[in-house]
């Protein structure tokens, strides 16, 4: 039998998006799955199906907090959030971000999995910014990318070809049914299969016919 491909659809801005990265690179060699990350944009996704962050509805936020704190601690992924991050999410954009990440996907996608974690990192877990050139190149740096390769990537995010890529994968998950992030996309049976949130891969798993180990598998198993 072959590999399911399972698409990850993902913004660093998502917090979710972060628990479901990590979970699906634990299982991306225990399961029978062909992992490909897909770098798109939460605005936009936002944008066009007329959803609305947590954020900006004042239960919902709250009971983030607690939820993210929980979710954090059971993933075993350093993801901090307090009050203050609701508005800083609110005010950023992940725009230059996505697309520095979609150049490196374009064109040195052996950094695609450390690059994307270093955002989260600096984001979720150091409460720094990630929408500033000098940031952006600070991520790729402790991603281990060289500062040739940072600065070439860095140049293409005006370009057509990295804003149209960007636009295309972000239509792609929309396409898929798409509504927020993390989108999960599991090509089985002969039919895409889609699965919103990092809470779904236990699911995800029962439809492919793997077993769920839990969050954080042995790599022995």
């Amino acid at each position: 039998m072959g590999r399911t491909l399972v698409e990850l659809f993902y913004d660093v801005i998502s917090p979710y998006s972060w628990l479901g990265f990590e979970v699906l690179c634990r299982y991306q060699h225990i399961w029978n799955i062909d992992l490909r990350f897909r770098p798109a944009f939460l605005g936009g996704i936002m944008q066009q199906t007329g959803n609305k962050p947590p954020a900006m509805l004042p239960k919902r936020a709250e009971y983030m907090l607690k939820d993210l704190k929980r979710m954090g601690k059971y993933y075993q992924v350093p993801v901090h959030m307090s009050r203050d991050d609701f508005q800083r999410i609110l005010v950023t954009s992940s725009l230059a971000a996505m697309r520095f990440v979609t150049a490196i996907d374009m064109t040195n996608p052996q950094y695609l999995e450390p690059l994307s974690r270093e955002f989260w990192m600096r984001f979720w877990s150091q409460h720094e910014d990630i929408s500033q050139p000098e940031n952006i190149l600070a991520v790729a740096r402790q991603a281990g990318l060289s500062a040739e390769l940072s600065q070439k990537a860095l140049e293409m995010i005006s370009s057509p070809a990295v804003k149209d890529r960007l636009k295309e994968t972000t239509a792609e998950a929309i396409k898929y049914g798409a509504f927020g992030m993390p989108a999960v996309v599991a090509h089985y049976d002969g039919e895409p299969h889609l699965f919103f949130g990092s809470d779904r891969l236990e699911l995800l798993g029962s439809v492919i016919g793997e077993k769920w180990l839990g969050p954080v598998p042995s790599s022995k198993l």
